[in-house]
Protein backbone atom coordinates (compact mmCIF):
# COMPACT_ATOMS: atom_id res chain seq x y z
CA UNK A 1 0.00 0.00 0.00
CA UNK A 2 1.32 3.65 -1.03
CA UNK A 3 -0.45 6.65 -0.13
CA UNK A 4 0.27 8.77 -3.39
CA UNK A 5 -2.26 11.88 -2.30
CA UNK A 6 -5.96 12.82 -3.22
CA UNK A 7 -7.55 15.04 -4.94
CA UNK A 8 -10.19 16.34 -2.12
CA UNK A 9 -7.15 16.90 0.28
CA UNK A 10 -3.72 18.49 0.14
CA UNK A 11 -0.96 16.77 1.14
CA UNK A 12 2.50 18.27 0.70
CA UNK A 13 5.50 15.66 -0.24
CA UNK A 14 6.63 15.49 3.17
CA UNK A 15 3.35 14.32 4.69
CA UNK A 16 3.11 11.84 1.98
CA UNK A 17 6.54 10.60 3.18
CA UNK A 18 5.65 10.45 6.66
CA UNK A 19 2.62 8.81 5.84
CA UNK A 20 4.33 6.33 3.19
CA UNK A 21 7.08 5.76 6.28
CA UNK A 22 4.76 4.93 8.45
CA UNK A 23 3.42 2.29 6.16
CA UNK A 24 6.45 0.60 5.46
CA UNK A 25 7.43 0.15 9.07
CA UNK A 26 3.77 -0.68 10.04
CA UNK A 27 3.92 2.18 13.32
CA UNK A 28 1.13 4.59 14.42
CA UNK A 29 1.99 7.66 12.76
CA UNK A 30 1.79 9.94 15.12
CA UNK A 31 0.46 14.01 13.80
CA UNK A 32 1.10 16.83 15.69
CA UNK A 33 -0.30 20.69 14.17
CA UNK A 34 -2.27 23.57 15.08
CA UNK A 35 -6.19 22.69 15.30
CA UNK A 36 -7.65 22.74 12.43
CA UNK A 37 -4.64 22.05 9.89
CA UNK A 38 -6.50 18.53 8.86
CA UNK A 39 -4.83 15.92 11.06
CA UNK A 40 -8.13 14.00 11.46
CA UNK A 41 -8.96 14.61 8.07
CA UNK A 42 -5.61 12.80 6.52
CA UNK A 43 -6.88 9.44 8.39
CA UNK A 44 -10.23 9.55 6.46
CA UNK A 45 -7.89 10.93 3.07
CA UNK A 46 -5.98 7.85 3.45
CA UNK A 47 -8.20 5.49 3.86
CA UNK A 48 -10.42 6.59 0.64
CA UNK A 49 -7.70 6.90 -1.00
CA UNK A 50 -6.35 3.31 -0.40
CA UNK A 51 -9.82 2.13 -0.63
CA UNK A 52 -9.72 0.29 3.19
CA UNK A 53 -12.92 0.58 6.18
CA UNK A 54 -11.72 3.68 8.59
CA UNK A 55 -12.48 3.11 12.46
CA UNK A 56 -12.43 6.28 14.36
CA UNK A 57 -11.95 6.65 17.96
CA UNK A 58 -12.21 10.28 19.15
CA UNK A 59 -10.37 10.23 22.64
CA UNK A 60 -12.14 12.61 25.84
CA UNK A 61 -10.36 12.96 28.57
CA UNK A 62 -12.70 10.22 30.66
CA UNK A 63 -11.90 7.59 28.01
CA UNK A 64 -9.85 4.58 29.35
CA UNK A 65 -7.08 2.28 26.79
CA UNK A 66 -9.53 -0.66 27.72
CA UNK A 67 -12.45 1.15 26.10
CA UNK A 68 -10.25 0.45 22.51
CA UNK A 69 -10.34 -3.14 23.55
CA UNK A 70 -13.54 -4.30 24.88
CA UNK A 71 -16.02 -3.75 27.93
CA UNK A 72 -17.58 -6.13 29.96
CA UNK A 73 -21.53 -4.91 30.47
CA UNK A 74 -21.79 -6.82 33.86
CA UNK A 75 -24.69 -4.59 34.46
CA UNK A 76 -26.96 -5.93 31.45
CA UNK A 77 -25.61 -9.54 32.75
CA UNK A 78 -26.64 -8.96 36.34
CA UNK A 79 -30.00 -7.36 34.91
CA UNK A 80 -30.74 -10.37 32.59
CA UNK A 81 -30.25 -12.98 35.16
CA UNK A 82 -32.46 -11.24 37.75
CA UNK A 83 -35.15 -11.02 34.32
CA UNK A 84 -34.89 -14.79 33.56
CA UNK A 85 -37.30 -16.08 30.87
CA UNK A 86 -35.65 -15.07 27.34
CA UNK A 87 -33.17 -12.86 28.92
CA UNK A 88 -32.04 -15.53 31.33
CA UNK A 89 -30.57 -17.75 28.70
CA UNK A 90 -28.09 -15.06 27.31
CA UNK A 91 -26.14 -15.26 30.91
CA UNK A 92 -24.57 -18.28 30.59
CA UNK A 93 -22.51 -17.47 27.21
CA UNK A 94 -20.86 -14.12 28.54
CA UNK A 95 -19.35 -13.05 24.97
CA UNK A 96 -22.93 -11.58 24.77
CA UNK A 97 -21.90 -8.94 27.25
CA UNK A 98 -18.49 -8.57 25.74
CA UNK A 99 -18.55 -4.91 23.25
CA UNK A 100 -15.82 -5.08 21.23
CA UNK A 101 -14.03 -1.73 20.61
CA UNK A 102 -12.62 -0.06 18.02
CA UNK A 103 -9.14 -2.20 17.94
CA UNK A 104 -10.60 -5.15 18.31
CA UNK A 105 -13.04 -4.53 15.16
CA UNK A 106 -9.82 -3.60 13.23
CA UNK A 107 -7.93 -6.84 14.69
CA UNK A 108 -11.15 -9.35 12.86
CA UNK A 109 -11.61 -7.17 9.97
CA UNK A 110 -11.37 -9.10 7.30
CA UNK A 111 -9.15 -6.84 5.38
CA UNK A 112 -6.84 -4.54 6.51
CA UNK A 113 -8.27 -1.29 7.73
CA UNK A 114 -6.98 2.56 8.94
CA UNK A 115 -7.81 3.20 12.54
CA UNK A 116 -7.42 7.00 14.02
CA UNK A 117 -7.28 7.53 17.63
CA UNK A 118 -8.06 11.08 17.47
CA UNK A 119 -6.84 13.82 20.16
CA UNK A 120 -4.79 10.94 22.47
CA UNK A 121 -3.76 14.16 24.57
CA UNK A 122 -7.11 14.37 26.13
CA UNK A 123 -7.00 11.52 27.84
CA UNK A 124 -4.76 11.30 31.26
CA UNK A 125 -0.92 10.56 31.18
CA UNK A 126 -1.17 6.42 31.79
CA UNK A 127 -3.66 6.07 28.33
CA UNK A 128 -0.88 6.11 26.25
CA UNK A 129 1.30 3.35 28.37
CA UNK A 130 -1.73 1.24 28.35
CA UNK A 131 -1.77 0.72 24.87
CA UNK A 132 1.76 0.46 24.12
CA UNK A 133 1.63 -3.64 24.44
CA UNK A 134 -1.43 -4.06 21.71
CA UNK A 135 -0.35 -0.98 19.21
CA UNK A 136 2.95 -2.65 19.61
CA UNK A 137 2.27 -6.28 19.09
CA UNK A 138 -1.02 -5.84 17.48
CA UNK A 139 -2.81 -8.67 19.95
CA UNK A 140 -4.68 -8.57 23.56
CA UNK A 141 -5.73 -10.78 25.91
CA UNK A 142 -9.48 -10.82 26.83
CA UNK A 143 -9.57 -12.63 30.38
CA UNK A 144 -13.31 -13.11 30.70
CA UNK A 145 -13.86 -15.49 27.64
CA UNK A 146 -9.79 -16.46 27.85
CA UNK A 147 -9.08 -15.85 24.41
CA UNK A 148 -5.90 -14.24 22.58
CA UNK A 149 -7.25 -11.44 20.14
CA UNK A 150 -4.42 -11.35 16.79
CA UNK A 151 -4.63 -8.39 14.12
CA UNK A 152 -5.71 -10.52 10.95
CA UNK A 153 -3.80 -8.00 9.17
CA UNK A 154 -2.51 -4.97 10.72
CA UNK A 155 -4.03 -1.78 10.61
CA UNK A 156 -2.83 1.42 9.50
CA UNK A 157 -2.91 3.37 12.59
CA UNK A 158 -3.11 7.37 12.92
CA UNK A 159 -2.88 9.21 15.99
CA UNK A 160 -3.57 12.86 16.38
CA UNK A 161 -2.58 15.41 19.32
CA UNK A 162 -2.72 19.04 19.69
CA UNK A 163 0.28 19.39 21.96
CA UNK A 164 -2.26 19.71 25.45
CA UNK A 165 -0.23 17.40 26.83
CA UNK A 166 2.87 15.86 26.46
CA UNK A 167 3.32 11.96 25.59
CA UNK A 168 5.37 9.49 27.47
CA UNK A 169 9.01 8.82 25.82
CA UNK A 170 8.40 5.19 25.36
CA UNK A 171 5.14 5.78 23.46
CA UNK A 172 6.57 8.32 21.10
CA UNK A 173 9.38 5.51 20.66
CA UNK A 174 6.83 2.98 18.68
CA UNK A 175 5.76 5.89 16.62
CA UNK A 176 6.88 7.70 13.62
CA UNK A 177 6.35 11.68 14.08
CA UNK A 178 5.28 14.28 11.79
CA UNK A 179 4.40 17.50 12.72
CA UNK A 180 1.76 19.63 9.99
CA UNK A 181 3.14 22.66 9.71
CA UNK A 182 0.66 25.99 9.36
CA UNK A 183 0.08 26.57 5.60
CA UNK A 184 2.05 29.03 3.59
CA UNK A 185 -0.13 31.48 1.23
CA UNK A 186 0.24 29.13 -1.94
CA UNK A 187 -0.74 26.03 -0.22
CA UNK A 188 -3.73 27.76 1.54
CA UNK A 189 -4.12 28.90 -1.78
CA UNK A 190 -4.74 24.83 -3.21
CA UNK A 191 -6.77 24.37 -0.37
CA UNK A 192 -8.94 27.14 -1.09
CA UNK A 193 -9.53 25.82 -4.82
CA UNK A 194 -9.87 21.97 -3.43
CA UNK A 195 -12.82 23.62 -1.52
CA UNK A 196 -14.29 26.45 -3.51
CA UNK A 197 -13.76 25.41 -7.20
CA UNK A 198 -14.77 28.38 -9.22
CA UNK A 199 -14.43 30.85 -6.70
CA UNK A 200 -13.17 34.13 -7.78
CA UNK A 201 -9.61 34.98 -7.32
CA UNK A 202 -10.34 38.69 -6.45
CA UNK A 203 -12.21 37.23 -3.42
CA UNK A 204 -9.70 34.59 -2.47
CA UNK A 205 -6.84 37.32 -2.66
CA UNK A 206 -8.45 39.34 -0.66
CA UNK A 207 -9.46 36.82 1.78
CA UNK A 208 -6.28 35.40 2.09
CA UNK A 209 -5.06 39.10 2.90
CA UNK A 210 -7.13 39.56 5.55
CA UNK A 211 -6.75 36.00 7.22
CA UNK A 212 -3.06 36.58 7.08
CA UNK A 213 -2.72 39.85 8.26
CA UNK A 214 -4.96 38.94 11.34
CA UNK A 215 -2.82 35.68 12.54
CA UNK A 216 0.01 37.94 12.22
CA UNK A 217 -0.94 40.28 14.78
CA UNK A 218 1.06 39.87 17.44
CA UNK A 219 -0.61 38.98 21.11
CA UNK A 220 -3.52 37.38 19.75
CA UNK A 221 -4.82 34.76 22.11
CA UNK A 222 -6.19 32.33 19.38
CA UNK A 223 -5.07 32.68 15.60
CA UNK A 224 -7.46 31.55 13.06
CA UNK A 225 -7.15 28.33 11.87
CA UNK A 226 -7.55 26.97 8.40
CA UNK A 227 -11.12 25.16 9.16
CA UNK A 228 -11.97 29.14 9.84
CA UNK A 229 -10.89 30.40 6.89
CA UNK A 230 -12.88 28.19 5.30
CA UNK A 231 -15.51 28.78 7.51
CA UNK A 232 -15.32 32.57 6.90
CA UNK A 233 -15.38 31.53 3.04
CA UNK A 234 -18.59 29.83 2.90
CA UNK A 235 -20.24 32.62 4.82
CA UNK A 236 -18.45 35.23 2.30
CA UNK A 237 -20.29 33.39 -0.54
CA UNK A 238 -23.37 32.51 1.17
CA UNK A 239 -24.11 36.36 2.12
CA UNK A 240 -22.39 37.32 -1.08
CA UNK A 241 -19.98 40.15 -0.09
CA UNK A 242 -17.93 41.17 -2.73
CA UNK A 243 -13.81 41.55 -2.18
CA UNK A 244 -13.85 45.03 -2.00
CA UNK A 245 -15.94 45.02 1.38
CA UNK A 246 -13.06 43.13 3.06
CA UNK A 247 -11.13 46.32 3.15
CA UNK A 248 -12.34 49.59 4.13
CA UNK A 249 -12.66 52.13 0.76
CA UNK A 250 -10.94 55.08 2.65
CA UNK A 251 -7.69 52.65 3.12
CA UNK A 252 -7.92 53.27 7.07
CA UNK A 253 -9.01 49.62 7.79
CA UNK A 254 -11.67 48.07 9.18
CA UNK A 255 -12.89 44.71 11.31
CA UNK A 256 -13.57 42.17 8.18
CA UNK A 257 -17.34 41.16 8.25
CA UNK A 258 -18.38 38.36 9.81
CA UNK A 259 -15.16 38.30 11.57
CA UNK A 260 -16.93 35.96 14.10
CA UNK A 261 -15.73 33.40 12.11
CA UNK A 262 -12.39 33.68 12.62
CA UNK A 263 -11.87 35.63 15.93
CA UNK A 264 -13.54 33.25 18.38
CA UNK A 265 -12.87 36.01 21.69
CA UNK A 266 -13.78 39.27 22.77
CA UNK A 267 -9.66 40.02 23.81
CA UNK A 268 -8.90 39.61 20.33
CA UNK A 269 -11.76 41.14 19.04
CA UNK A 270 -10.92 44.32 21.05
CA UNK A 271 -7.09 43.73 20.47
CA UNK A 272 -7.90 44.07 16.87
CA UNK A 273 -10.16 47.10 16.91
CA UNK A 274 -7.50 48.46 19.12
CA UNK A 275 -4.92 48.29 16.36
CA UNK A 276 -6.84 49.40 13.71
CA UNK A 277 -7.90 52.71 15.90
CA UNK A 278 -4.20 53.34 16.54
CA UNK A 279 -3.40 52.82 12.84
CA UNK A 280 -6.18 55.63 12.07
CA UNK A 281 -4.73 57.56 14.72
CA UNK A 282 -1.05 57.52 13.07
CA UNK A 283 -2.27 58.79 9.53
Amino acid sequence: MRFEGSSDYVATPDLMLAVNAAITLQRPLLIKGEPGTGKTMLAETVAGALGVPLLQWHIKSTTKAQQGLYEYDAVSRLRDSQLGGEHGGRVHDIGNYIVRGVLWQAFTAEAPTVILIDEIDKADIEFPNDLLRELDRMEFYVYETRELVRARHRPIVFITSNNEKELPDAFLRRCFFHYIKFPDKETMQRIVDVHFPGLKQTLIREALEVFFDLRDIPGLKKKPSTSELLDWLKLLVAEDIPPEALHAKDGKGAIPPLHGALLKNEQDVHLFERLLFMARQNR
